[in-house]
């Protein structure tokens, strides 16, 4: 297929881009560089399968250029602020680059004529709960403006689903990690200990305890939902059942470092307004369409820190 993936040089997207163009896809990636960068589509500048166009996903007049122009047939949106605790403080930033980017994108693909829609989503929509998050869960009520933004985006694909015809695949991300990456909390700790080898500083009590998917198992999980899943609207939970504790990663990240590093923990259930300091998915509905990530929680975090520090 002709596929266009929307920030498909960033960390996730990039990752993407490389299994598409795998499995014989032509991908035309659409990225403004703000977080991706065009080293992480290096091994495919030379392919004839491969186009990068530098540009606003909001600029409506050129992505529906460039959607007529190379005849897309597929969108991957992957477009969205990506640190959750930025948007604190402006709350334009996931209003921006989470819900506008996605509604924008809907209206062009509606003027286009293009009707079939991957998007990734998130836990956080799920809000702060102790109950087991399946699919259908409710009522969703986000405490993060990225969770609220992102959540607003589904709902405008159902919409644009029931109303224009179009297909979609939902698939709601837990924390990802691995080669890549720009932020987060193994990149965090790393870059502390580096300032400061005797102490790591730890916001929170170190009793976060959330699942984390290795980037690869992501990209592959989405393929394999969109390849099997055919309703016109398809929603799906993927991750891991097991989960790793913010004190793990921190123990880990200073073992791998080998450092004498002392954890300091500043206390509170959480790093930052609008964190979920736990959550559990229920992954039976993947699980039953056929994928199961390939590496745990743990695994997958000890792989990214490896990676970070240059140890495979």
């Amino acid at each position: 297929m002709k596929i266009c993936i929307t920030g498909g040089a960033g960390f996730i997207g990039s990752h993407l881009t490389d299994l598409l163009i795998e499995k014989g896809n032509d991908v035309v990636v659409i990225d403004n560089l703000s977080l991706g960068t065009l080293d992480n589509l290096s091994n495919h500048k030379e392919s004839r399968r491969f186009k990068f166009i530098k540009g606003d996903i909001n600029d409506g007049p050129l992505v529906a250029k460039l959607f007529e122009k190379e005849d897309i047939e597929m969108v991957f949106h992957l477009v969205a602020n990506s640190d959750i605790s930025k948007s604190h403080d402006d709350p334009d930033v996931d209003y921006k680059n989470t819900f506008l980017s996605t509604y924008s994108l809907l209206k062009t693909m509606k003027a286009s004529g293009v009707r079939k829609l991957a998007f990734a989503s998130t836990s956080a929509i799920y809000g702060e709960t102790t109950s087991e998050l399946h699919e259908n869960f409710g009522p969703l009520l986000p405490v993060s403006h990225y969770g609220a933004s992102k959540l607003s985006s589904e709902a405008f694909i159902s919409s644009f689903v029931s109303n224009y015809g179009f297909q979609a695949w939902i698939v709601r991300f837990p924390n990802v990690v691995g080669e890549r990456a720009t932020h987060g909390v193994i990149f965090d700790f790393i870059n502390k200990i580096r300032k400061n080898p005797d102490e790591l500083v730890v916001l929170g009590d170190g009793n976060q305890n959330k699942p984390y998917l290795y980037v690869k198992d992501l990209v592959e999980a989405l393929y394999y939902i969109w390849q099997n899943s055919t309703e016109q609207i398809n929603v799906f939970n993927a991750g891991v059942l097991s989960r790793t504790k913010v004190s793990t990663i921190a123990e880990m990240v200073i073992a791998e470092m080998g450092k004498g590093t002392k954890i300091k923990y500043m206390g509170g259930d959480r790093g930052w307004i609008g964190d979920v300091p736990s959550f559990n998915y229920n992954l039976d509905k993947v699980h039953k369409l056929g994928w199961h990530a390939k590496l745990s929680s743990d695994e997958s975090v000890k792989k990214a820190i490896r990676y970070i520090l240059g140890k495979s």
